[in-house]
């Protein structure tokens, strides 16, 4: 089967190795990729968004099934019109894909269906939310109600805070996507992201995984689109996830089929688990950024049939195998970021840290004259995996030291509340 692979960071890096060691692969395309990607497969210019060229290349090259990854695509209709096309898609319509696309639908969804979640008001105009905050007063979170590339969430701590990250939105920070605003109750816990892949009918746990939004150590500073990430989630237990799917999961699979939008993709719940259990903080609609690394470092199964199981409503019966090791990526970063990263130095070493465990997956990196440079503000995804989380660390930072980029930095500090259970519990 030819496929072809719509993204170009680290999850389509990291999709693209599951995908390119499948023996039903024929030929993997990638549009536009990137040098890592390039090792893996045929990349190709194409304008995603003229949904009609997509169409007519997957038709022109015999392409059996399309994996789009990141949101933006999703939200703006693609899996629709190749669907129409009768071309096989992985990934949800544009109508489902407001699960992520409008965070003020999610809640109301929730709101709905008696899904937990934080309390909330949506607002289309600054001092209305103003007037709310004020009234409701801090820590409160702040949301611009489109996609933001993972920015467009502050989590204010005072009450100045919350006001300008409302000034922020409405005054076009965010673009479009800051029109309007949805103010949250605060929600204290420990965060835990939740995979599932849907076919519209059936829900099929796709695994947990935590990340690290924040830029600092010690999860301070500015939010990020996730400087590290591991898998499994400890807080995650069987238990909980049998939960997550009775309350959360089910609820939104039924909503959404019920509203003639049903869900077909991976649906990725970002959990607070909280002291009453675990609450929704907001849905993607594609795999998380750097959570696929892990979750495909772990996968002992074949990643083409599962996604074409989704594609093709067969979920019902299907099962996933997962190796038992734990995961760990490092997001390696060029200077400046999450403000304006410093595009163009040098990175080498990479060849010298390939080993069994260890994989490097380029994020946002360019060749300039066969010289592999960054360009992006996440560069490189270290990942490693290990028999607990400390092992798969140790393994990925000792492969950060290796490469050789003066360039970039990384938090240190990822996966400290695994280890820290995993030194607890020995």
């Amino acid at each position: 089967m030819n496929i072809l692979l719509i993204g170009s960071g680290g999850r389509e890096h990291a999709l693209a190795w599951k995908l390119a060691a499948s023996p039903r692969l024929t030929k993997l395309y990638a549009a536009p990729g990137n040098p890592g990607i390039a090792k893996l497969a045929e990349c190709v210019s194409l304008d995603v968004a003229n949904h009609g060229a997509v169409a007519d290349f997957c038709k022109t090259r015999e392409i059996g099934l399309v994996v789009v990854g990141p949101e933006a695509p999703l939200v703006a209709g693609l899996a629709d019109a190749l669907r129409e096309a009768g071309i096989a898609v992985f990934g949800p319509g544009a109508a489902a894909a407001r699960l992520e696309g409008s965070k003020g639908f999610t809640k109301d969804l929730c709101a709905r269906y008696g899904i937990p979640t934080a309390a909330y008001e949506r607002f289309n105009n600054a001092p209305k939310a103003k007037a709310y905050v004020r009234r409701m007063g801090a820590p409160i979170v702040i949301k611009a109600d489109g996609l933001a590339a993972g920015k467009g969430v502050t989590v204010a701590q005072t009450v100045d805070e919350a006001l300008a990250a409302i000034d922020d939105c409405f005054e076009g920070s965010f673009g479009e996507a800051g029109a309007e605003v949805v103010v949250e109750e605060f929600l204290t816990g420990e965060e835990a992201s939740f995979f599932c892949l849907c076919d519209g009918r059936t829900a099929l746990p796709f695994g947990t995984a935590q990340d690290h939004k924040r830029v600092g150590e010690g999860d301070t500073g500015p939010n990020t689109g996730g400087m590290g990430a591991y898998s499994p989630a400890p807080v995650m237990t069987h238990e909980l996830i049998d939960r997550v799917m009775r309350e959360t999961v089910e609820p939104t699979m039924r909503g959404m089929a019920e509203m003639g939008s049903p869900f077909a993709g991976v649906l990725y719940a970002g959990l607070m688990i909280t002291a009453e259990g675990p609450k929704l903080i907001e849905y993607n609609v594609r795999f998380g950024d750097p959570e696929c690394q892990v979750l495909m470092m772990r996968l002992a199964d074949d990643l083409v049939p599962l996604l074409q199981a989704s594609a093709e409503g067969r979920l019902d019966g299907v099962s996933a195998k997962w190796r038992n090791e734990a995961a760990l990526t490092v997001v390696m970063a060029a200077k400046g970021y999450p403000g304006t990263p410093e595009k163009g130095s040098v990175i080498s070493g990479l060849d010298e840290v390939a080993e069994d465990g260890v994989e490097i997956f380029h994020a946002g990196t360019a060749l300039r004259d066969g010289t592999l440079i960054a360009n992006g503000g996440r560069v490189l995804n270290v990942t490693a995996t290990g028999a607990t989380v400390t092992e798969a660390r140790e393994h990925a930072y000792a492969a950060v030291d290796r490469i050789d980029w003066p360039g970039g930095f990384c938090r240190r500090d990822i996966g400290w509340r695994a280890v820290e259970r995993e030194k607890a519990g020995k």
